[in-house]
């Protein structure tokens, strides 16, 4: 379990966005406030996760993991907020994938104590930052990255100058023509692997590789261009163990983002007969929320290729309710929220309920075809089909929310985010560290 009292002890001020404080508010004690988002109890706009969706997705890809015979390491850049990788944690993550040295220590200040690093140490500062806290705390795991002799020598130079008493494990990134970073062809991969081997300040722990930017327009090609990847990455893994590179007791073999996991759960669920067991590692950050949007689609696709995956999948649980503040037009509602509230760096939000104040009928689904048109920084423009009965019924006041893609842009625009039950009634909330 995370320490996480600070959290709840800490107090929040007026100002806090989505909070209608009017005086200070110690965190713990949001629920006995009795607000509730239908009554119009919080700011707005307000985000929100719904507490069931949250519990439901935590156990979804804990069975998902266990079916598949691989360790879940969920990327925390998705969240960065402590109570989720708490709940993660709690659910068997293996440990926390981050992307910066910064998100590093803030994990490892709530308690986090296994870290992957699905990148590379480049600046000295970072990288003596992360040994410092290596050296302070002998149980605190780290994993890095690299994919270059270059790296490899500049890790290993400031391992030394340290003083740690124990090896930096490294993952070599394998890539691919046209990728983000890791190396082109095996030959270097191998390269990289045999230097960190050689070096006395290094531990060569395992492969790794990101197969989510081969997400294209041609869903057959993918398909394949993954498979064919996670095929390379085990290759490398066998022909690195052949020549007895690996420093660990145990394999780390890893990759997984939130698009094709399905794919390489099934690709690592090979028997590798290595010299040491392996450890199969799925990163995937964004199944704890789900969307509405780009990866609910990618599911929906997932589950019509793989048996495993139930038809009650990952639910959705995170929405930014806003408020109508202008009918200018009659087929045109303006919205108190914008690109500072919500994501919009795949598809713009999806307006998906309408309710009204002071109703005790629920939330009423939109009709198809309204749509957020386009944002500005506080404002956005939903669109209505003009015979739409929307039209006449929607007045200034009344709340609408919006559905999110890809939730990982949407927390870095909230510090503090709601946890609801299925009535909107506010029980606690979460913390977010960008």
């Amino acid at each position: 379990m995370l320490n996480l009292s600070t959290l709840a002890q800490q107090t929040l001020l007026p100002g806090t966005k989505g909070l209608a404080l009017t005086q200070p508010l110690q965190q713990q004690n949001i629920a006995q406030q009795q607000w509730n988002v239908l009554n119009a109890d919080t700011s707005f706009p307000v985000a929100v996760l719904k507490q069931s969706a949250l519990q439901h997705n935590l156990q979804w890809m804990k069975k998902f993991c266990d079916t598949m015979k691989v360790v879940l390491a969920p990327h925390g850049k998705t969240t960065m907020s402590p109570q989720l990788f708490d709940m993660q944690l709690k659910n068997g993550a293996w440990g926390i994938t981050l992307a910066t040295v910064n998100q590093t220590l803030i994990a490892h200040r709530f308690g986090v104590r296994r870290v992957l690093l699905a990148n590379q140490l480049i600046s000295r500062s970072d990288t003596q930052a992360v040994l410092a806290l290596m050296k302070a705390d002998a149980a605190f795991e780290f994993f890095a990255l690299t994919d270059s002799l270059d790296g490899v020598q500049r890790m290993a130079e400031q391992v030394q100058a340290a003083g740690l008493d124990r090896p930096l494990p490294l993952l070599v990134e394998l890539g691919f023509a046209g990728g983000r970073t890791g190396c082109r062809s095996q030959a270097d991969a191998l390269a990289v692997a045999r230097a960190i081997h050689q070096s006395p300040y290094l531990q060569l722990a395992g492969i790794e590789g990101y197969e989510g930017l081969l997400v294209g327009k041609h869903r057959d090609q993918d398909l394949v261009a993954v498979k064919a990847f996670i095929n390379d990455l085990i290759t490398l893994t066998q022909q690195a163990d052949t020549e007895g590179l690996f420093g660990g007791e145990h394999i780390l073999l890893s990759a997984g983002g939130s698009a094709y996991f399905d794919l390489v759960g099934r690709g690592f669920e090979q028997t590798l007969q290595l010299s040491r067991p392996v450890t199969s590692i799925l990163r995937s950050g964004c199944y704890v929320t789900h969307d509405h949007g780009f990866y609910n689609h990618l599911l929906h696709e997932m589950q019509s290729r793989e048996s495993v995956v139930e038809v009650d999948n990952l639910r959705p649980a995170l929405e930014v309710w806003s408020m109508v503040q202008s009918r200018p037009e009659p087929d045109l509602a303006i919205l108190t929220m914008g690109k500072r509230d919500a994501s919009y760096d795949i598809d713009l939000p999806f307006p998906v309920q309408t309710h009204r104040p002071g109703s005790t009928s629920a939330p009423l689904d939109l009709p198809a075809g309204c749509k957020i048109e386009k944002m500005n920084d506080q404002h956005a423009y939903l669109r209505f089909p003009k015979d739409s009965p929307i039209c006449e019924t929607l007045q200034v006041g009344d709340l609408i929310a919006c559905g999110i893609s890809h939730p990982c842009t949407t927390f870095d625009k909230w510090p503090v985010i709601l946890v609801i039950d299925d009535d909107y009634q506010v029980q606690s909330a979460i913390n977010t560290f960008f």
